[in-house]
């Protein structure tokens, strides 16, 4: 991986379907024969989430690369699109003139690598796969993906800070290596501020994840996240921390404060989330994809390709900065400023690998060792997390 900067872990080195959308730059619109990159995003463009922070990575490229072109395919899922393939979309968006093809959910893995094969002469950037890894890529797929691991951490910190019951209730979409680690990274985080932080017994903290199915809501399909949100809030549970693409634990929050009641929500995935719910938002952990895709466009466009795996993390000299930072924390209106001080230093003891969260002992759900005493987590071991950990409350697989 390229990083001027290491983190405190993480040491491993280096659609024929109408609905598609075209957006350009004022640079892009007028150059003849523009460079055009194609996204498939999961859900909708303006989500507020996932998908939109994708979205928003294309226009920061138009803006930045002069002579390109994003065009985009969204709700590419089983509920939106039924029975429609990643090959399909990809033949659409070749044809309106794409040279590159971005899919941004780990669902369209298998879809992504078959489009790749099936297309040598273009260009593909899987997000969240491990495909490179594994060294079941073709050379025309990368993979790129952003270390949320310590977004969630600082998330999780915030939620421990805030809590007046010490009921965190963890939003989760569907469960497979990404969604366990990153779970167990923002409980990491809570404990950390609980225990070292507010001197609390451990006892007396708890962290409940429920898991509703996907990343988003599909009616008869999945949980409800509306509901979920409510059952945390109506058991005790005082924080959420949402982990799907979309901001239904903020509305609830919100919902339930107008109501009297002390609550709060941290959404997740895009940097404009916590807007219109100032009264209850923490803050959010974010993906910033606009400096990865920059770098991926770039390399295709001048013919520069290489199949690389990325995991890309925070600018530690601002976790915010646009042009740097693969992955950052905005806090929230509703963070107090006491709990705003305790996670900025919480943020350079990070960044500075004078602290590390995935350091033994740590130890599974079922009790097996996670980390040994002393042991530092390797990438693999964070990547490919087998269950949720001890102290957690919620289902490591799926049933």
């Amino acid at each position: 991986m390229m990083h001027k900067k290491k983190g405190p872990f993480f040491f491993l080195g280096w659609v024929l379907l109408a609905g598609v959308f075209f957006c350009s730059s004022a640079f892009g619109a007028s150059e003849k024969d523009p460079f055009t990159f194609g996204l498939l995003l999961v859900g909708p463009y303006n989500d507020h989430g996932w998908s939109q922070a994708h979205y928003e990575a294309g226009l920061y490229v138009q803006k930045k690369l002069p002579g390109t072109r994003m065009i985009y395919i969204d709700k590419v899922n089983p509920a939106d699109r039924p029975g429609v393939t990643i090959p399909q979309l990809v033949e659409d968006l070749k044809e309106k003139g794409a040279r590159l093809i971005i899919t941004n959910s780990d669902d369209m893995k298998d879809g992504t690598r078959e489009a790749a094969k099936q297309y040598p002469d273009l260009n593909f950037l899987h997000i969240s796969g491990d495909d490179v890894l594994t060294k079941k890529a073709p050379p025309n797929l990368s993979n790129l993906m952003g270390k949320m691991e310590y977004g969630k951490m600082m998330a999780g910190f915030a939620a421990a800070l805030t809590t007046k019951t010490g009921k965190i209730g963890y939003l989760g979409p569907l469960i497979n290596e990404e969604t366990r680690r990153l779970a167990a990274s923002c409980y990491l985080g809570a404990r950390y501020a609980w225990e070292h932080v507010l001197k609390k017994d451990p006892k007396g903290l708890s962290f409940q994840v429920t898991w509703i199915g996907f990343w988003f809501n599909i009616p008869g399909v999945t949980a409800d996240p509306t509901q979920v949100s409510q059952n945390f809030f109506n058991t005790g549970y005082d924080v959420i921390v949402s982990g799907i693409d979309t901001t239904e634990a903020l509305v609830v929050a919100k919902q339930k404060k107008r109501e009297g009641k002390a609550v709060w929500a941290i959404p997740y995935d895009y940097v404009g989330a916590c807007e219109g719910a100032s009264e209850v938002c923490l803050g959010v952990p974010y993906f910033n994809w606009g400096p990865g895709y920059l770098q991926f466009v770039k390399a295709s466009m001048t013919a520069k390709w290489k199949s690389l795996w990325l995991w890309l993390g925070p600018d530690w000299k601002n976790i915010n900065d646009p042009d740097t930072s693969s992955v950052g924390f905005l806090p929230g209106p509703a963070l107090s400023e006491k709990a705003k001080s305790a996670l900025d230093r919480f943020i350079q003891e990070l960044g500075s690998n004078k602290l590390n969260l995935f350091k033994g002992p740590l130890y599974y759900q079922d009790g097996s060792v996670f980390l040994k005493e002393g042991e530092t987590a390797s990438d693999a071991q964070i990547w490919y997390m087998k269950q949720l950990l001890k102290g957690m409350i919620g289902s490591s697989s799926a049933k």
